[in-house]
């Protein structure tokens, strides 16, 4: 599935695999334990993030992958967004330091 990622007025289109969504299971899981303890969100803690919160978590580990050229990673944090937002076909992410502002839209 193709998905593209915005940031600094640039945009990548990367190829994520179908069959990572069902072999990265387990590892989504663990990162949803890990936020289930609660996350720093910029400036606020959240206690509980909900689903969107979290998939804004992950296009922030998504931007610091990609800008240390971690393919495999950048495929990963790509999977988990379409593994609960599956309708997702561009991430735009926010570069102003606040996780609040990714953006996940369906065209």
């Amino acid at each position: 599935m193709n998905i593209t990622v915005e940031f600094d007025d640039k945009s990548y289109a990367i190829n994520v695999p179908e069959s990572l969504a069902l072999e990265a299971v387990d590892f989504f899981a663990k990162m949803d334990a890990d936020m289930n303890c609660g996350w720093q969100m910029s400036r606020w803690w959240v206690p509980d993030p909900d689903q969107n919160q979290r998939c804004q978590i992950v296009a922030d580990k998504l931007l610091t992958a990609m800008q240390n050229d971690d393919e495999e990673f950048a495929l990963l944090m790509c999977g988990y967004i379409l593994h609960n937002k599956p309708a997702t076909r561009r991430i735009r992410i926010n570069t102003d330091g606040e996780i609040q502002g990714n953006e996940f839209l369906q065209e």
